[in-house]
Formats: C-alpha cells, structure tokens, sequence
C-alpha cells in the first residue's frame, strides 16, 4: 500500500517541481492500493505542489448541453473521473466557469487561472486555462491514462484553427456561479472525434523532448510539457490541419 509520502516521492523522481503548473488527467484504479485512498492521491498531490498550481479538468460536456442547458459551479458533477470530483470539493479549489470544459484549481494564481473561461463560445480559447497551460510552460501528467484523453490538444486544434472543429451553431447554455448569479454563456461544441486519434502525437512528442515517463504508485505516467507539446502539434497540423480527421473518414465509394 502507498502512503502520501511514497506518492510524493513518485513525484520527485519523475522530475516534477514543487513550483510547477501541472494539469492531471488519471485513472485512480491503476494506481493501486493508497493509504486513505482517492483522498490520500490528493493529499499528496496537493502537499506536493503547495508551491506551485495544481489543476485536475473539472468538465461536465456529457451532462450540459441543449436539452441540460445548466452548469452550476457548485453543483454540477464532472463526468472525467473519481479524482477531478473529489478533487472539486475540497477547501481552496477555484472552478472555472466554463459549462462544458471546467477545470479545478488550487494553489499559487489559482484564481486568476481559471477567471474568465466563462467569457468564451468555445472549450479551449487562447485566453482560457487550456492556452494558460502553454503560456505557463506547464506539465501535464497522464496517470494510468494515454494521450487521447488530452484535452489541451482540442485547444492547439482552436488555435489554428482546425476547419471544422467546433459547431458552427451556439447552444444557449446558462451558468451559475459561486455566488448564484446566472451568466449566459453561447457554447460551440467540439466536433469529429479528434481525440481518438491523438496518441499519435506520442512519438512526435518524445522526439521533440516533449514527453518523458514515470511511475506514480502502480500507474504508468505519461508527462508531457504543454508548450513543447503545442509547438509541435501546431507544426504538425499547419501543414496538414486534418491530421486528426481525415484519419476516420468513411473511404468514398
């Protein structure tokens, strides 16, 4: 069984600081067995990077849309995993705004991390969390989980932009924030499946020095360097921006 410190130590030798911005996207069950359990992953965690900036996606796509149009900071669940709504409660964690693509936040500047993402139609804008990750040099780990969970690569695609990548319509969704006032937020969505195909990136990423890997608990750990990462991915999609798509077209008949 691993304690907190043995956790932390999984941490230090992966090469990660104590000041670092880090996002994590995880699979509690593959880290095994941990003292006091998913709250012991985030005690360590959060001991680890008092330092630095800790975020955990805090996103809620599956559960806000047309139909649901409601995202209430407060109390709407995240529909990524175990960790990011543990996480979301704990005392000091700042959410984002956003209906669909939250993330959570605790630590140095949390706050004016994720400020504002309410204020754009789209997941992943330059200006949200998702472009501070690159603008921050930050490191985001994969635990237990591979790459086609990053959700940072749907902003590289916004950037560009990719043709196609978000509706070319706007949901009416509504927002409630932490002191209950109501915001209307007109959301484009993702669209295409992308991510399917972002494991792709891994040996690309390893080439440019933006991917290493480690061991937190039981858990295989991908970690990548988001404005390494992004470099690369927009040079890859600059000169084929359907890297992502044409991948999974139907073959014409």
């Amino acid at each position: 069984m691993y304690t907190k410190e043995d956790l932390k130590a999984c941490l230090a030798r992966m090469g990660l600081k104590g000041t670092d911005t880090v996002l994590m996207h995880s699979s509690m069950k593959s880290i095994g067995e941990v003292e006091n359990r998913a709250d012991g992953v985030l005690d360590a965690l959060i001991e680890y990077f008092a330092d630095g900036l800790l975020v955990l996606p805090s996103m809620s796509y599956s559960l806000v849309n047309a139909k649901q149009p409601v995202f209430a900071v407060r109390d709407t669940p995240c529909c990524v995993s175990l960790l990011p709504e543990l996480f979301r409660h704990r005392p000091g964690v700042i959410r984002s705004l956003h209906p669909t693509h939250a993330v959570a936040a605790i630590g140095k500047d949390a706050a004016e991390f994720v400020s504002g993402h309410e204020k754009f139609d789209s997941p992943a804008h330059p200006d949200s969390p998702w472009g501070k990750l690159y603008r921050r040099n930050a490191k985001i780990m994969f635990v237990g989980t591979t790459l086609h969970c990053n959700t940072f690569l749907h902003g590289v695609e916004e950037w560009l932009p990719v043709p196609g990548m978000l509706t070319d319509y706007h949901e009416q969704l509504v927002v409630y924030d932490y002191d209950g006032r109501r915001i209307e937020v007109p959301s484009r969505r993702h669209v295409g499946g992308h991510s399917k195909w972002y494991n792709l990136m891994e040996e690309p990423f390893r080439k440019g020095g933006a991917l290493t890997e480690g061991q937190f608990g039981d858990a295989h750990t991908y970690i990548v360097d988001a404005h390494k990462a992004g470099d690369i991915t927009y040079a890859v999609l600059k000169e084929n921006p359907l890297f992502f798509s044409e991948l999974f077209r139907e073959p014409q008949k």
